[in-house]
């Protein structure tokens, strides 16, 4: 659980981003000189407390790190240096002059935008959104994908070198591509969301400060165009599926499969903000393949129990999330829904159709469906087969343990 200075620190990055970069037109620098800024920050307010205006401090550090990286020759040497000697302590603790706040919604929104640039990979524009935009140090991220401290700021620092080839200004994009840009954002919010929530590496089946920084970043873009359907599908989404954190595992860690959760420890506040959010969604706005999603997350989370899910009205969304945006993905996700209320049959037909995607071959998902769908037509050899071949594929620990146990005790009944 983040800190209430991790969490101010967190929300006061992008604007102190933006303003280094609108004042001296330089992200690269702007964003190493933030970074460090945010450092000194997290070292020096827990014992000195939080200054009267923690903006204008920010910008005050920020701004003499950037300026000395200019003046010096040395600024390699200074920035291996502890941040605490960054500057004296009595300016430090002294409230800032700095007032500047003028479009600091919009400049959020540029950070993001650039974040999210069309020249990166989907894993540098992740990495970049997660330190410039979510405050997150290199360290912090390295740690959540499991990625030595070394690799990641390569990849931050590569990412931050080709939007500056690509010839990236500090400006959102004109209307023509307003709208790919915009997709590109929402899409990494949701990867990022994705990765906390199930993580694909590691002991862990989730990574609750990615998808809780998730939340908060898509919450303050929603702020900012509330009236956005898709922006507000997602947030919806996330919501929704959050809520049931608490009930996906054991006491030991153990993953506990959705048909099988607590409902009691779903929260619910959550649940009724994600309802609220996607029926005043869909009730104004072209519908979206985020709102679709969050709407079959709301009827999973309105169902007081497992077996008052309305299979029915989920199988009638997945068919229009699937003509909207296909995927195999989405195909699979409707082949558990073609199973529950056509059979088992007739969801494993469905997933044939999919099974020689190459998209398919890199997951588990497949397989795991598949020996599910098995197991519910009564072929329990081909169930245990089809858990094992999922096991081995997996990443995760805790989705390993789960399919190799589930594979032991049909193999034991």
């Amino acid at each position: 659980m983040t800190s209430p200075i991790d969490d101010q620190l967190r929300q006061l990055a992008p604007r102190v981003l933006g303003t280094l970069v609108r004042r001296y037109g330089d992200f690269d620098t702007a964003e190493d000189a933030v970074q460090e800024a945010l450092v000194t920050a997290a070292m020096r307010w827990p014992d000195d407390g939080i200054p009267t205006n923690p903006y204008g401090w920010l910008i005050t550090v920020a701004s003499r790190r950037l300026t000395d990286q200019w003046r010096s020759d040395s600024a390699r040497r200074r920035r291996e240096q502890s941040a605490t000697d960054l500057l004296p302590r009595e300016e430090l603790t002294a409230p800032s002059p700095e007032t500047e706040r003028g479009g600091e919604d919009d400049d959020s929104l540029r950070i993001l935008f650039m974040c999210c640039h069309p020249s990166l990979t989907a894993s540098s524009q992740i990495a970049l959104t997660l330190r410039a935009v979510g405050g997150l140090t290199t360290g912090q991220i390295a740690n959540a994908f499991l990625v030595p401290e070394a690799t990641m700021a390569q990849r931050i620092s590569r990412a931050k070198a080709t939007i500056q080839t690509a010839g990236a200004h500090f400006e959102l994009p004109d209307s023509d591509s307003y709208g790919q840009r915009l997709a590109a954002v929402l899409h990494v919010l949701y990867l990022i969301f994705n990765e906390g929530y199930t993580a694909t590496t590691g002991p862990d089946l989730s990574k609750v400060e990615l998808s809780s920084e998730a939340i908060r970043l898509t919450r303050s873009l929603h702020m900012q165009m509330p009236d956005h359907g898709e922006i507000t599908g997602l947030l919806a989404l996330m919501l929704l599926t959050d809520a049931r954190r608490d009930a996906r595992t054991g006491p030991d860690g153990s993953l506990i499969p959705l048909a099988e959760q607590n409902r009691a420890q779903w929260q619910r506040p959550l649940i009724e903000e994600g309802v609220a959010l996607i029926s005043a969604s869909l009730a104004i706005s072209q519908v979206g393949p985020y709102q679709i999603q969050a709407a079959i997350a709301a009827v999973h989370d309105e169902a007081i129990e497992a077996d008052h899910v309305d299979w029915p009205q989920i199988l009638q969304l997945y068919n229009v999330l699937e003509r909207m945006a296909p995927s195999p993905v989405v195909t699979l996700n409707r082949a558990v829904a073609v199973a529950m209320v056509e059979g088992a049959a007739a969801g494993l037909d469905l997933l044939a159709t999919v099974s020689a995607d190459p998209r398919m071959a890199t997951t588990h998902r497949l397989e795991a469906v598949r020996a599910h769908l098995l197991e519910m037509s009564g072929d329990i050899p081909g169930a245990i087969t089809a858990y094992r071949s999922a096991a081995r594929k997996t990443t995760s620990l805790p989705e390993q343990r789960y399919l190799d146990t589930r594979a032991a005790r049909l193999a034991d009944s």
